[in-house]
Parts: C-alpha cells; sequence; structure tokens
C-alpha cells in the first residue's frame, strides 16, 4: 500500500470502522487512491449523492449532497469532466445545466423505477386533457419528462414550488406519494386521472381537485410501513424516526420528522437524542452514522436501492480511466428542460 493509500486508509477506518469490515476497507482505500490522483490530473469533479455507499461516499467525492445541492453544485462548478454518482436522471441534470461539460455516470445500469413510471407522451395526454393546468414534475424524471413541464421539483422544494403557481389546480408527477404528502401538507385536495372517466371530469365545473397525480412510486420508499415504524417504537421507546417524503403518507404521519434527505442530515446532527430511524435507502443511515458516532442509527432492514448500488468505486475509476458512460441530452430536449430546472433552481 503506498503511502497515499494508507493515509485514505486511516482516513476512511476512522470514519467507517463500524459499518465496514477492515479488509473492505482497505481495498476500497486503494481505489480511492486511485481515483483521487486521477480526478486531479485530469480536473474532474466528482458528485456524490447522499444513497452512495460508505466507502465512496466518504473518499471520493468533490461535493455530496440531494438532488437539489447537487444540481445547483453541477451549475457551478468548474471541473470537467463531471462524474456523477448518482442514478441517470441526476447525471442528465448536470448536462442539462452544463452543455459545454463532459458529464459521465460510472453505470448504464444506474436507472430510477420512479423515473421510469411515466414518458413524455403520458405528459402530453396530461396536457391535452387539462388545458391551461401547470405541469411540475419531480426532479427524479428523465430529461424528456423536464422538458414537457413547466417547473420541476425536489422533495425538499416541492410545496414550495406548488404554492408559486397561485392556482387551484396543478399536476403533480410522477411520485403518487410524494404528491400525497404535498396535498397533506398544503391542504389542497388531488387525484390521480386514469383510463377511465373520472366522475366529473371536464363536466361538472365544481369539482374540487387541485393537485393532479401520477402513480409513480420509489421502489425502495414504498416498502416501509406504518407496522415497522410501531415495532421498532416497542422496543426501543425513544427512537426518532425520520422519513422521506417519497413514503407513504400514513408512514410519513406516523413519523416524528420528514424531509429531503439533506433535511434529514441536518435533523439527526442538531438533535439531542440517543437514537434515529432513517425510513430511506440504507447507505444513507450508514453515512450518517459514520458522521455521527455518538448517535445510534437502527437498522430496520437491509433497504437498498438496486440502481444507486450500481455505481462503485471501481466503476468511477473506469468511468475516469475509459471517459465512460457519456451522457448526452439533445439540444432541443435540453433547452427545454432547462427552463424547467431553471425555474425550480429559483425557487427555495
Amino acid at each position: 500500500m503506498t503511502a497515499d493509500a494508507s493515509q485514505t486508509y486511516h482516513l476512511l477506518r476512522k470514519k467507517l470502522h463500524d459499518v465496514l469490515p477492515d479488509f473492505e476497507i482497505r481495498a476500497k482505500a486503494e481505489l480511492a487512491c486511485r481515483i483521487n490522483q486521477l480526478k486531479g490530473d485530469l480536473g474532474a469533479v466528482i458528485l456524490g449523492h447522499n444513497y452512495m455507499e460508505p466507502g465512496l461516499y466518504h473518499s471520493v467525492p468533490d461535493y455530496t449532497g440531494d438532488s437539489l445541492e447537487l444540481s445547483r453544485l453541477a451549475a457551478t462548478t468548474d471541473g470537467d469532466p463531471i462524474v456523477f454518482c448518482g442514478v441517470r436522471f441526476m447525471a442528465e441534470t448536470a448536462k442539462i445545466l452544463s452543455p459545454h461539460k463532459t458529464v459521465l455516470i460510472p453505470s448504464l445500469e444506474a436507472g430510477c423505477s420512479l423515473a421510469a413510471s411515466i414518458t413524455a407522451e403520458d405528459v402530453r395526454e396530461l396536457r391535452e386533457r387539462f388545458p391551461g393546468v401547470p405541469v411540475v414534475t419531480y426532479v427524479n424524471t428523465y430529461a424528456d419528462i423536464k422538458a414537457e413541464s413547466d417547473v420541476c421539483c425536489t422533495s425538499s422544494n416541492a410545496l414550495a414550488v406548488i404554492e408559486s403557481f397561485k392556482t387551484d389546480t396543478v399536476i403533480f408527477l410522477p411520485d403518487e406519494y410524494l404528491a400525497r404528502n404535498v396535498a397533506r401538507e398544503s391542504g389542497k385536495h388531488i387525484i390521480f386521472p386514469t383510463d377511465r372517466p373520472i366522475p366529473g371530469d371536464k363536466q361538472d365545473p365544481h369539482m374540487d381537485y387541485q393537485i393532479l397525480g401520477w402513480h409513480g412510486k420509489c421502489e425502495v420508499h414504498e416498502k416501509f410501513n406504518v407496522e415497522d415504524i410501531e415495532n421498532v417504537r416497542r422496543q426501543f421507546p425513544d427512537v426518532v424516526v425520520l422519513a422521506h417524503p417519497e413514503c407513504s403518507p400514513e408512514v410519513v404521519e406516523a413519523s416524528d420528522f420528514s424531509g429531503s434527505t439533506s433535511a434529514m442530515i441536518r435533523f439527526v446532527e442538531q438533535a439531542r437524542s440517543p437514537r434515529y430511524l432513517l425510513l430511506t435507502e440504507c447507505s444513507m443511515a450508514d453515512n450518517v452514522a459514520a458522521e455521527n458516532p455518538d448517535k445510534e442509527m437502527l437498522r430496520l432492514c437491509s433497504v437498498r436501492c438496486p440502481h444507486m448500488n450500481q455505481i462503485t468505486l471501481q466503476d468511477t475509476l473506469d468511468s475516469l480511466l475509459q471517459n465512460r458512460y457519456v451522457v448526452d441530452v439533445p439540444e432541443q430536449i435540453r433547452l427545454k428542460a432547462k427552463r424547467a430546472v431553471d425555474r425550480m433552481l429559483e425557487i427555495h
């Protein structure tokens, strides 16, 4: 092990000794050292989402955060190429905002079940069905969906985005649970269009709906349920439960706090409770535990995003070595999508 790799190993071991076995830390330290050296030689910048596995998250990203934070950073960083350690729609957002830079994603398998739940044609059909109604799409969508939208949002600013329109009706796509949670928080009503006629649709002008949703879900967050929370509270009465807004409204209601991944991280950092349960992708709990060794992160179960899990240190190294995989967005789509993303970034 080189001196640089040895230093990386000791830094990782200090953070992750309670999270990863020593042999794994050693192997990842070697890879991380090579990545950091190559990154410096190339002038690259690495962005790491909060869901990255701990060995990667704590070693190679220049910036870490949630989708909104990384979207902002992608627009301002001087690094080129940008290596996005996250899923494809995030890398596309970086390309939308930085068209003249090379954006790389370490694995082509890093997709998203939620992003795949809707098509651009679906959005166009909704626009035809509800003419004049503004379309808000969650940032967890592909570029062609963003291009059909008026504005994007993240879980942290969804409510502010919807309220910015000052209209009675908004189409909110594609996350069903996030739509329900925003409706609950805002006091707005929600309806989910189906292939069958909706009673009163286009017939009754007094029908009471204000948010039109879609039946898309995150395959990780939909696994959590209220019974899980109740079982944990029985065993650990002092636990503080934090739920991502992509969880069901029932789970959010049964939790003590709900917010974006970065909001959850800040909550744990600032709170004084001894133990926490994070209802989100399980690698994030490992990353938070490493940053807060005085606080206990309970493990409900091992719920990893199969798409985030595709991003490894080896793939990140190969991405830099071979300039792969390049993320491109057709210019016509990029320009339309950028308008929606820019408006999202203007709303806090």
